[in-house]
């Protein structure tokens, strides 16, 4: 004799979420999936990992910016760093100084072909050809770059 079963088909694709739809966690983690696929869909031929735009961005913005800082800044464990930077600096995008006055630590800044790629890829990641689209108003986007500046604690960094 056969077991009768003890659950049966959902009729509805339609999954409910309960109190995730209030999870910061899970909202987070969600939206960062959904930029993800967009960044690789845009860059998934070129050797770009996500985050690392911002990295050359920061230096950019920061030339002379010790490693440590830039590290600190963009939550990024020092040994995965050190990694990023060393590729970086294979590819030519970037050069580290080790100043004299300060031997344990690492100043970087771009090379002008680190230049050349921060200024090419600019439109990629800001603006209206930015690669992480969204279904958001002008207004809308705002208010969540806002709360997510306040969420991690950037707000106070802004530039004028």
């Amino acid at each position: 004799m056969g077991q009768e079963p003890r659950l049966s088909p959902q009729l509805t694709d339609e999954v409910k979420l309960g109190e995730l739809n209030a999870s910061l966690g899970f909202l987070l983690r969600v939206a960062q999936v959904r930029v993800y696929d967009q960044f690789y869909e845009r860059f998934g031929a070129d050797d770009l990992r996500p985050g690392e735009f911002s990295m050359l961005w920061i230096i950019h913005l920061n030339p002379g910016i010790k490693q440590g800082l830039l590290a600190h800044t963009l939550r990024i464990k020092p040994a995965h760093m050190t990694k990023t930077v060393r590729r970086f600096e294979d590819q030519g995008l970037i050069e580290r100084e080790i100043p004299d006055h300060d031997r344990r630590s690492v100043l970087l800044g771009l090379t002008e072909r680190g230049e050349a790629f921060v200024a090419a890829n600019r439109g990629n990641f800001f603006g209206e050809d930015a690669y992480n689209s969204h279904c958001l108003s002008a207004d809308e986007a705002a208010t969540l770059a806002h709360l997510l500046k306040r969420y991690c604690g950037l707000e106070a960094k802004e530039d004028p």
